[in-house]
C-alpha cells in the first residue's frame, strides 16, 4: 500500500538542516520494513494561512511503500518533532512515476528562466559582434586612404 505524506518544516530551519530531518524520518520508515518511493523537496512556499505566527514554511513529500506500521511509525515521528508545523498522510490508489504537479511547475519555470537567460546571452554576443566589425572596418578605413595616398606619390 502506497501512502502519500506531505510536511511543512518551520522556515527558520535551513536547508540542510530540513534535508538532514527527512533523512531521520526515512530512516525510521526503513527500520520498520517500510521504503520512500519518492522523495521531493518544495522548497520554501508562502501558506495559504499563518501557521505558528509564520507566513512561509520548507515543503516536503515523502512517497511510502509499507504496511501501517511504517506509516505509524512516520506519522508518531512528526508529531514528536517540534520543527515540522504540519502535516498529512494519504493513501494512494496507484503510484505515480511523473514528479508532482506542484515540481513540475517549478521544473518548467526553471528551464524557462535558463531559455531566457541563454537568449539574453546569444542577444548579448549578436549586438558585441556588429560592434567589432564597425571597429575592424574603422581600422581598416584609414589604412585604404594611407595606402592610396603612397600610391599616387
Amino acid at each position: 500500500m502506497y501512502y502519500e505524506t506531505i510536511f511543512i518544516v518551520n522556515p527558520d530551519i535551513s536547508q540542510e538542516n530540513t534535508e538532514a530531518l527527512t533523512d531521520d524520518l526515512v530512516a525510521k520508515v526503513e527500520k520498520v520494513g517500510g521504503r520512500i518511493v519518492k522523495r521531493e523537496n518544495w522548497g520554501s512556499r508562502p501558506m495559504a494561512y499563518s501557521i505558528a505566527n509564520r507566513k512561509r514554511g520548507n515543503y516536503m513529500l515523502l512517497v511510502t511503500d509499507g504496511s501501517a506500521d511504517a506509516i505509524k511509525t512516520l506519522e508518531h515521528a512528526i508529531s514528536l518533532e517540534e520543527r515540522i508545523i504540519r502535516s498529512l498522510t494519504t493513501k494512494l490508489t496507484e503510484l505515480s512515476d511523473k514528479p508532482s504537479p506542484l515540481l513540475r511547475r517549478a521544473q518548467a519555470t526553471a528551464k524557462r528562466e535558463e531559455e531566457a537567460a541563454a537568449a539574453a546571452a546569444e542577444a548579448a554576443a549578436e549586438e558585441a559582434a556588429p560592434a567589432a566589425e564597425t571597429a575592424t572596418t574603422e581600422e581598416a578605413a584609414p589604412a585604404a586612404e594611407t595606402d592610396g595616398a603612397d600610391a599616387s606619390v
